[in-house]
């Protein structure tokens, strides 16, 4: 018969995911994730839900296998044996957060993307807004960001996130490096804004390392 913990099991094991992997995407203890798979106990509903994106299921799925098992998504359904599931967060957390080291105790995350090397330690997704990284970059493309770089490493034509004092959200642009300073520019070429100084106050706190699109 089968219940939420062997399809729980069974998804775990298809995808190549350790117990302390899920645990450590979704922000819970690998005991629970046993619990869950001995079927001793289930999910509450952030987890349950934060649990179904992190194997692109549906909650009912989980719940019930009743209904449509898999969400659409752009990868295939095995994630990479090894490496952490990337978070998701806001714009805001990503100008007032330098690594994940700063992440309030507790946070709960929403979504997921699958795990990306270049990402990494502290690593973090970004979902994106507005046009002015078209066309390379679409609405709701999810990006992957590293926090941990130098700056002395980055060069013309690397793309960053920009967090500045009196702004309450990130910025996301293409990096332009000068003898006399540093630069941003959008890329998309009918953008109204145009170059612009790094200015005073504003500071580089993410490389984008990767693109994540849904289909």
């Amino acid at each position: 018969m089968e219940t939420l913990g062997t399809r729980l099991k069974a998804l775990r094991k298809d995808k190549k995911i350790t117990q302390q992997q899920i645990a450590d995407a979704i922000g819970v203890s690998k005991t629970s994730v046993i619990y869950w798979e001995k079927d001793d106990n289930i999910p509450k509903h952030d987890s349950l839900m934060a649990l179904a994106k992190a194997l692109t299921v549906t909650p009912e799925y989980l719940l019930t296998g009743k209904t449509e098992k898999i969400l659409e998504s752009n990868v295939s359904l095995s994630f990479p044996t090894a490496g952490r599931l990337i978070p998701v967060i806001s714009w805001v957390q990503a100008g007032a957060w330098t690594t994940a080291e700063a992440v309030p105790v507790g946070t709960q995350f929403e979504e997921w993307l699958p795990p990306n090397p270049k990402c990494g330690k502290h690593g973090y997704g970004l979902k994106v807004v507005g046009e002015s990284m078209l066309p390379d970059f679409r609405p709701s493309d999810k990006i992957y960001v590293n926090p941990d770089f130098q700056i002395s490493d980055l060069k013309t034509g690397d793309l960053v996130i920009v967090a500045c004092d009196g702004e309450t959200e990130a910025t996301f642009k293409k990096l332009i490096v000068e003898s006399n300073g540093m630069y941003l520019e959008p890329l998309n070429p009918k953008w109204h804004e145009k170059i612009m100084e790094l200015r005073e106050g504003c500071k580089l706190v993410g490389k984008v390392v990767g693109l994540y699109r849904d289909v």
